[in-house]
């Protein structure tokens, strides 16, 4: 297991002496520390920790090391999950037709600033295919609209299966998606809303905020829920706009920021930098 990683997310109640037994397990059996963050919910009562540690010398065989781990974390009445470094997460991109956040999410990917891989784009329009076929991905079509969606959203959910996709991301995927679809991928479904929420939610948020005359305007990426933006916020930026600005101006000045949202959502999520507990997150920066 030379140079491999194991990261650690756990939550649960607060107690004394989460932290000393979990490290102490790393201890004992050969680990390595080389990154640790916690938070406390005070008001909830709460617990989160986020802890990286090197496999180089570890005594306890991998696939033994989940059980192990488990026996700790049960006698903590702790939740958690393990990620080891040499997994990546298998991500599909879903689209319509604009292509601002499709575009920026292939070039990191392929420029290797996203760690992930990339089997399927996947669209209810043909229009972004020569961009996913460009940068060598499988584009994949299906017709879905409010009325098609019962009938193509099983044929998507066999494709994601098919591909072991573990994540997707909603890079303007302009549809919404069924309870079941969601359910498929509780907390692992990424989308992008064209706003700061909660404000402005629902469809046309640059024409609300013109008309309202904000002088903000921001993006927000969130995990899909079944209530409609609505889910559990992982990353948020603004940009500043005025009077002077049109309705076009906001769409341009908005686009900006929606790519750099996305992107840094979906690294926070296949980072393992993300817990979502009570309808919010916990967000372990870098």
């Amino acid at each position: 297991m030379k140079g491999k990683l194991l990261t650690a997310l756990v939550q649960g109640p607060d107690q004394k002496g989460i932290i000393a037994r979990i490290t102490n397990f790393i201890y004992q059996n050969g680990g390595n520390i080389v990154y640790l963050d916690q938070h406390t919910d005070t008001t909830e009562g709460m617990f989160f920790m986020r802890v990286q540690f090197s496999l180089d010398e570890f005594t306890i065989p991998r696939e033994r090391i989940e059980p192990a781990f488990r026996t700790v974390c049960n006698e903590l009445n702790m939740d958690y999950r393990l990620f080891f470094s040499d997994q990546k997460r298998r991500v599909a991109i879903m689209v319509s037709k604009e292509g601002h956040c499709l575009v920026d999410l292939l070039y990191r990917w392929e420029s290797g600033f996203l760690d992930i891989e990339l089997p399927a784009v996947i669209s209810n329009h043909e229009t972004l295919r020569e961009v996913a076929e460009y940068y060598g991905v499988p584009y994949h079509y299906f017709p879905v609209t409010r009325e098609t969606r019962e009938r193509y959203e099983p044929e998507i959910l066999t494709l994601l299966r098919s591909l072991d996709v573990d994540t997707v991301v909603l890079a303007r995927y302009m549809q919404i998606l069924s309870p079941r679809f969601v359910e498929a991928y509780r907390n692992a479904i990424i989308n992008i809303h064209h706003s700061f929420l909660p404000a402005f939610v629902g469809a046309d948020p640059y024409r609300q905020a013109f008309q309202r005359g904000v002088k903000i305007i921001g993006a927000t990426s969130h995990y899909v829920t079944e209530e409609l933006d609505q889910g559990p916020i992982i990353a948020q930026d603004v940009i500043q706009v005025s009077h002077r600005d049109t309705l076009e101006d906001f769409k341009r000045k908005g686009q900006d920021i929606e790519k750099l949202v996305l992107a840094r959502a979906v690294s926070l999520h296949v980072e393992n930098r993300v817990l979502v507990y009570n309808g919010k997150t916990v967000v372990f920066g870098d």
